[in-house]
């Protein structure tokens, strides 16, 4: 299987950085009451965040993450989009009291999310636990994506989907607190978030054949996923495209933030060139 890796995107859209920053100092993303809502969402109290008009684009954030994590992010695109940030199920000020979590439960989430803020579909970009959440949500309501960025994605919970590193880190730290006790909402939920990367995602590549949208699927070649993990889910997608992001970590939205925005736009508006499209699967 060829990688395909596109160097020449990093460092050519460095110009907006300044207007973007000045916008930041303004704005607390994620405590932003002038921005925020609470939308009643299978039996949680889901809090988003909106900005600008135009097409919507769903953000989703990372494993115990928030809406914050797309500052680098909401000044570009909602320029010309209608940005729906949102704090995940049991993350940022979206509580949830049950003792369960998957990401199958989050995708069902982010769609009856749309389905009560009456938005027929959006594109979505999903980052680290939402890229896979942004996948799923394409598997499981098809309808309901327009088309999705998914970067820092892994579709198993071991040393296959996690750089082995990562994954010892994780298993001595489960080894470490697995029997602590946990008596405060905030233990019990932090353990519960823990638990989700812990135990999932377990998502057969070949489940991937079910999206149908235009998906650009990516990772850093530094990144906490492996290359061939990456390159793997891109080719069980009859429409997807992969972008390596060179000398780039786990967050690629935040260390080139600006490659990253007009890429991601430019594969939204159809006018992005350079990238190559899976054909193993093509319909």
């Amino acid at each position: 299987m060829r990688i395909y890796k596109f160097g020449f995107f990093i460092g050519c859209f460095l110009f907006p950085a300044t207007a973007i920053f000045s916008q930041q100092k303004k704005i607390s993303y994620g405590n932003n009451p002038a921005a925020g809502t609470y939308y009643a969402v299978r039996g949680i109290q889901m809090y988003t965040e909106s900005y600008g008009v135009g097409k919507p684009l769903l953000l989703i954030h990372g494993n115990g993450g928030s809406i914050r994590a797309f500052t680098a992010n909401i000044p570009y695109f909602s320029k010309k989009y209608q940005v729906i940030a949102v704090d995940s199920r049991a993350h940022g000020k979206t509580i949830d009291a049950g003792d369960s979590l998957s990401f199958e439960m989050m995708a069902d989430d982010f769609a009856a999310l749309l389905n009560a803020m009456h938005i027929d579909s959006a594109y979505v970009i999903g980052w680290s636990d939402g890229g896979i959440n942004a996948l799923l949500l394409a598997m499981r309501h098809p309808e309901k994506v327009i088309k999705l960025v998914s970067t820092g994605a892994n579709l198993t919970p071991d040393s296959t989907g996690l750089i082995p590193h990562y994954w010892i880190d994780e298993q001595k730290q489960f080894e470490k607190d697995k029997n602590k006790p946990r008596t405060t909402a905030k233990e019990k939920n932090d353990w519960k978030i823990f638990l989700l990367d812990w135990l999932q995602p377990n998502v057969p590549m070949d489940d991937l054949k079910a999206i149908r949208c235009p998906s650009l699927i990516i990772c850093g070649d530094n990144d906490l996923i492996p290359i061939e993990h990456t390159a793997a889910i891109y080719h069980h997608i009859p429409r997807a495209y992969l972008w390596v992001v060179p000398h780039s970590g786990h967050a690629t939205l935040q260390e080139h933030r600006d490659a990253f925005n007009q890429t991601a736009d430019s594969f939204f508006e159809e006018t992005f060139e350079g990238f190559e499209r899976s054909s193993g699967n093509t319909p």
